[in-house]
């Protein structure tokens, strides 16, 4: 089958800890931009009445940042070539502490567009590059670990990030809120800086190494099963707040808490799928899609009882939180001679989906009910679950010592 044909990545010094404070310092990155991303979402109505807009139009603040996501994520490798991967991580998260203290100072609303729009290039970029650097940063045998800490990341953002920022917009004014996230990424950046020896390009990516990537048979099973996986599961989550709505008697203090518990068990989640992925990502994927397939749908009849709606929230958080650190696995596997560029069309992928979820969802929301979404994210988790199953399995070079995979 199709190989990519890019220089392989250089591989870890022998002599480099297991873990240590470059993974760590990737991991703050990826924290930062979850959280600038998701940081709207709960200052949707402070936003609208602080720049007089209706919240439906606010949160344009949240779609055009995933879109630009997607695109930044293809574009931005090619843009960069032969730049040290430090180099370029440093100035993306200087941006990204530009683009946040632009948001906090916006005299208008499409001044906060344009600067979401540089949050979107610092999103794709961020995650295109530091996706693949776990491999880079650790001993072999390590790589597993460090890849499921990078994304923590994200699973940390939803739990301590995006509520600190939101309670912070609450307390002090919603400027304020992006004004924290503005020094928080120049902190980041100055620690990049420090932390992360040099990273010099192992491959020039080319637009032309996405369409050679996408003739492998094992990396386009994996991206058509996290397209399916991801768009469902927003399609879903996105409305949950309605669905636990229907629970007799809940109120909005016992969702926030339940919310908090699925971000939880979305950390346990990243790093138990990230242990099983590090050797077979295949298996965690399977074991992911029909997870989640199975919470979402059983949440349908589970409407009336709180004590299972909590419960299979949990399980759809624990579910949920192995989803990137094992897709990414899988992609790492299927194109181990082309990291970054595997990495960027995964990020792209997971962007669109993330968009295309949200935009589904709310269709059937609005015409058909909470009942419907589910319905809808169950059933595109079980045709994920039959694409993986159809595919050929991939081994991570670093499990097996394997130096190629075919697709």
């Amino acid at each position: 089958m199709s190989q990519s044909t890019q220089t392989p990545t250089p591989p870890a010094p022998p002599g480099r800890a297991p873990l240590g404070p470059a993974v760590l310092a990737v991991a703050t990155a990826t924290f930062s931009v979850v959280t600038t991303e998701m940081l709207p979402v709960g200052l949707l109505t402070s936003i609208g009445s602080g720049l007089r807009v209706t919240d439906g139009t606010a949160g344009l603040a949240v779609t055009l940042p995933g879109l630009v996501a997607a695109l930044a994520a293809l574009l931005l490798p090619v843009a960069v070539r032969r730049a040290d991967r430090r180099t370029v991580l440093c100035a993306l998260m200087a941006l990204l502490a530009a683009a946040n203290l632009a948001s906090a100072l916006a005299p208008a609303f499409g001044v906060l567009l344009v600067a979401r729009v540089l949050v979107g290039v610092c999103i794709g970029g961020v995650w295109a590059i530091a996706a693949g650097l776990g491999v880079r940063l650790v001993r072999e045998e390590a790589a597993g670990r460090a890849t499921a800490v990078i994304f923590s990341g994200i699973a940390v953002a939803s739990v301590l990030g995006v509520p600190a920022g939101t309670l912070l917009g609450e307390l002090a004014g919603w400027r304020w809120a992006f004004a924290a996230l503005a020094a928080l990424s120049l902190a980041v950046a100055v620690l990049l800086a420090t932390v992360l020896p040099a990273l010099p390009a192992g491959e020039a990516v080319r637009i032309g190494a996405f369409a050679r990537l996408l003739r492998v048979g094992r990396l386009r099973a994996g991206l058509l099963a996290v397209t399916l996986l991801v768009t469902g599961h927003f399609a879903a989550y996105t409305y949950v707040r309605p669905v636990l709505e229907r629970v007799p008697g809940i109120g909005a203090g016992p969702i926030s808490g339940l919310l908090l518990a699925y971000g939880t068990a979305g950390i346990v989640g990243n790093f138990a799928g990230g242990a099983v992925a590090a050797r077979d990502p295949r298996r965690a994927l399977l074991a992911i899609c029909a997870g989640l397939g199975a919470v979402v749908l059983l949440l349908v009849p589970a409407g009336g009882s709180l004590l299972a709606s909590a419960g299979l929230l949990m399980a759809w958080g624990l579910a949920y939180g192995g989803v990137s650190v094992s897709a990414q696995n899988w992609v790492m596997a299927a194109a181990p001679h082309a990291r970054e560029a595997a990495s960027a069309l995964f990020a792209a992928v997971f962007n669109v989906a993330i968009a295309l979820g949200a935009f589904a969802g709310g269709r059937v929301a609005d015409g058909r009910g909470a009942d419907d979404v589910l319905w809808l994210g169950g059933g595109l988790a079980g045709l994920a679950l039959i694409t993986v199953a159809c595919a050929k399995p991939v081994v991570m070079a670093y499990a097996k010592g394997a130096a190629t995979h075919e697709g």
